[in-house]
């Protein structure tokens, strides 16, 4: 019996072999001339195109003397001034680049590595060092283009962002902490985030392959070495990466990379429109048959979109035939689209389905303070393309408005304690009450003006 016991275990041992032998006989022992399988032979392509970017800013910093800094000793002993005594220091900073084009010398990175520094180096992974020059910068979407005049430079190829799909195999390249030349790899974990609050303009590719200080402005690239997104961002509550990442889709880059290249900007045009998401509920309540769209809760008056026919409570669902399914998607088709460009809107209003064509501006609604209440007699007050207060863009000297303090180029950011995004809200909150309260930006200073 034991025996028996015995010969059937090794009759199972045997069959365990076997399936063992027949599962692995499929798996690879060479790609591309290698003995196992390796990312190697496509990075080695890749990586010469991924630099390493490096800053300096001169800080001004003002020296303190106790003795000197006293108005009173300053007057009896000629003391010179505070601002006649400061020097500089320099600050450094870095982060990451990709050459997308060697004929032109042309690098993309992030908007928040090179802005306001006076001195961008790069380094390339054969050693060699340049001065690099700024082509154009975006702070809205963080994408900025800087130069370097050389020869022998390697390009990355682009590929489709929009091609991505959640599970396809990533690698990030990069500097993190000055590691020249690191690699991660993983996965898409999700695509067309937004609403995170760190850019003006969001469309993330997230990953969870490590991106750290450092890797910002580096390369996000396919299994083909295709360069698929830039890394920008990345969710740390600890510091370092918890393998929630983000990087700004290729084609959003590419999209704006006209602008950048010949204006050194992107000017974009005004809508004029507030958007919300599309919900379940929303949708019953104004008995349509879509579930997911961008709903127009406001129009301006006067705006390039009343004047398209745009209304309060239209659903737009195609824009510049992409579908739309949140008001973010609609926010990022105009906001990246030039001034003077179309736009081409598919609109379910009710039961009807309507095409709406508009072409955006840079004419920003404008009302009169007359309209508005009786102490901004004199003022004309016009929205912002941030969508963050308005404009007091004309005042008459000598009227109402001027005699409480305003002063042309204020932005009035809240009335009333309410917020102010734009004329419309700003009306709303001016006709809570006789009195007004104006909470206002002036240049670098945020100031208070009360009217009664």
């Amino acid at each position: 019996m034991l025996k028996q016991k015995f010969n059937i275990r090794l009759l199972l041992l045997a069959l365990s072999l076997s399936f063992y032998q027949t599962a692995n006989a499929g798996l690879p022992f060479s790609v591309g001339g290698q003995e196992l399988p390796s990312l190697a032979p496509m990075l080695e392509n890749t990586t010469p195109a991924v630099v390493n970017i490096s800053t300096v800013t001169n800080v001004r910093v003002r020296q303190y003397n106790p003795l000197f800094d006293d108005p009173f000793f300053r007057q009896f002993f000629d003391a010179p001034q505070p601002s006649q005594r400061e020097r500089f220091r320099k600050r450094q900073g870095l982060g990451s680049g990709v050459i997308f084009d060697a004929k032109n010398g042309l690098i993309v990175t992030n908007t928040h590595v090179i802005d306001g520094v006076d001195e961008i180096n790069i380094n390339l992974k054969d050693g060699r060092e340049f001065k690099a020059t700024l082509v154009g910068q975006d702070k809205e979407t963080d994408i900025a283009i800087i130069r370097v005049v050389a020869e022998n430079l390697t390009e990355i190829k682009l590929g489709n962002s929009d091609d991505l799909r959640v599970g396809d195999f990533v690698v990030a390249i990069g500097n993190p902490f000055g590691l020249r030349q690191t690699v991660t790899s993983g996965i898409v974990s999700g695509l067309g985030r937004s609403g995170l609050g760190i850019e003006g303009y969001e469309d993330f590719v997230q990953t969870d392959a490590s991106i750290n200080p450092g890797n910002s402005g580096g390369a996000l690239v396919n299994l083909r070495g295709e360069l698929i997104g830039i890394n920008t961002a990345i969710i740390a509550p600890s510091g370092g990466s918890v393998g929630i990442n983000f990087a700004i889709p290729i084609n959003m880059v590419m999209q704006l990379k006209p602008q950048l290249v010949k204006y050194g900007e992107v000017k974009r045009g005004h809508l004029g429109i507030e958007v919300q998401d599309l919900n379940p509920a929303l949708a019953e309540a104004l008995s349509i048959d879509v579930v997911k769209g961008a709903l127009i809760s406001s129009v301006q008056e006067g705006s390039v979109a009343a004047k398209a026919g745009l209304r309060s409570g239209d659903v737009v669902v195609r824009a510049n035939q992409k579908n739309i399914e949140n008001a973010s998607d609609l926010r990022n088709i105009y906001g990246l689209t030039r001034v003077g460009e179309s736009i081409t809107m598919e609109v379910v209003r009710g039961t009807e389905i309507l095409t709406i064509v508009t072409r955006l501006t840079d004419e920003l609604a404008a009302k009169v303070g007359d309209d508005l209440h009786p102490r901004l007699q004199g003022a004309t007050f016009s929205d912002i393309s941030t969508g963050e207060g308005v404009l007091v863009s004309n005042l008459e000297i000598g009227s109402l408005a001027h005699s409480t303090g305003l002063q042309q180029g204020d932005i009035i950011q809240a009335a009333n304690r309410k917020r102010v995004n734009n004329l419309e809200t700003f009306r709303s909150a001016v006709e809570l009450g006789n009195s007004l309260m104006l909470n206002i930006r002036r240049g670098s200073n945020n100031l208070l003006i009360l009217l009664q």
